[in-house]
């Protein structure tokens, strides 16, 4: 698996032939102006949940591409209320075999609403399965006891979590998530974009050495090779 970084909560994950771009949040975002969201052709669009900072770019890479959005029920409807009908709803709890590999949906403990502030269901966080690995995107959540339900689930090769604090978990909270999903190798998200989630980049790597979690906080436009 190969993992791209966009910025805030957004990422290319390409598995098994395909790219899954999820929660593009790109244009707005200042820290990400290098990215050209004009060549982001994904073949599907993965969504944690309906905060605009999730969502932002999802009507214009949709557009250019031919890709198929993923996420919960009512953030689908929403989407394709504006027109945009290659989508597949899910819930929280639920599976499905794509050409990728199996996708789940578990809970996440945060606030969902779309970016006209309508009703956005539930946030999820989001495992991916195939035969090339197994991952956990948390999405914007808390930490939650329900991170040992994934653990004693699957077998996670890594893990994508938020450290920024403020409206998701921090640094601290997510080492105690590795340990409860049962997966030492961490990717942080949603840091640095505004200033409520910035952090101290040595302070967290402090934490986590001192937790014996291998973490990364990735640089916008890095590539990882997992």
């Amino acid at each position: 698996m190969k993992f791209i970084y966009y910025g805030h909560s957004s990422f290319m994950i390409e598995t098994m032939g395909k790219q899954l771009l999820f929660d593009p949040f790109i244009s707005p975002n200042e820290l990400a102006k290098e990215v050209n969201i004009g060549a982001i052709k994904p073949d599907y669009i993965i969504l944690s949940h309906g905060h605009a900072d999730h969502v932002a770019d999802v009507e214009a890479i949709y557009n250019q591409s031919n890709a198929t959005i993923i996420s919960t029920y009512e953030v689908v409807g929403w989407f394709g209320n504006k027109g945009l009908e290659r989508n597949h709803p899910m819930n929280h709890g639920g599976a499905k075999i794509f050409d990728f590999g199996t996708i789940k949906l578990v809970n996440a403990v945060h606030s969902s609403s779309m970016p006209d502030g309508s009703y956005g269901g539930n946030p999820a966080g989001i495992v991916i399965n195939n035969d090339e690995g197994c991952f956990y995107y948390a999405g914007d959540t808390a930490l939650t006891k329900d991170m040992e339900l994934v653990g004693e689930e699957f077998d996670l090769d890594f893990s994508i979590m938020p450290v920024g604090d403020n409206f998701t978990m921090g640094v601290a909270d997510a080492m105690k998530a590795c340990k409860m999903v049962n997966c030492h190798k961490l990717i942080g998200v949603h840091f640095d974009t505004f200033p409520y989630v910035a952090i101290d980049h040595n302070e967290a790597y402090k934490v986590a050495e001192a937790n014996g979690i291998n973490f990364t906080l990735p640089k916008i436009l890095e590539t990882l090779s997992l």
